[in-house]
């Protein structure tokens, strides 16, 4: 996927597109996340889809649950999304920030011509 070392650094264009794609690889795997967070919340606790929302999208960036759970299963949910969700949060920042630092890193390796 990504040049090796002794080949050359990628032209701004397509290095441009290639992080246009890993932000849509990311932005899927998020959305993909929200909708089981909003969906679960919706179905295990009776929350509004914008108050599911809500909850989710709080996890899922780390802030923590806005509306009080009172049912078992939603509970057990909750804790599954929020260790699922920092995972997620941790890998996907990984995918937006691979495209840089392996061309910063490259850049350092580049044999002078």
């Amino acid at each position: 996927m990504f040049e090796r070392r002794h080949e050359a650094l990628l032209p701004y264009p397509i290095f441009i597109r290639r992080v246009i794609r890993h932000v849509v690889a990311a932005s899927l795997v998020l959305a993909a996340t929200l909708s089981v967070g909003t969906w679960g919340y919706h179905a295990l606790e009776h929350l509004s889809w914008v108050d599911a929302l809500l909850n989710a999208s709080m996890i899922l960036g780390g802030m923590g649950p806005v509306d009080t759970l009172y049912t078992t299963a939603g509970k057990l949910f909750a804790s599954a999304y929020a260790l699922f969700s920092g995972i997620v949060f941790l890998a996907t920042s990984g995918v937006l920030l691979a495209p840089f630092l392996h061309r910063l890193m490259h850049r350092f390796h580049l044999e002078e011509r």
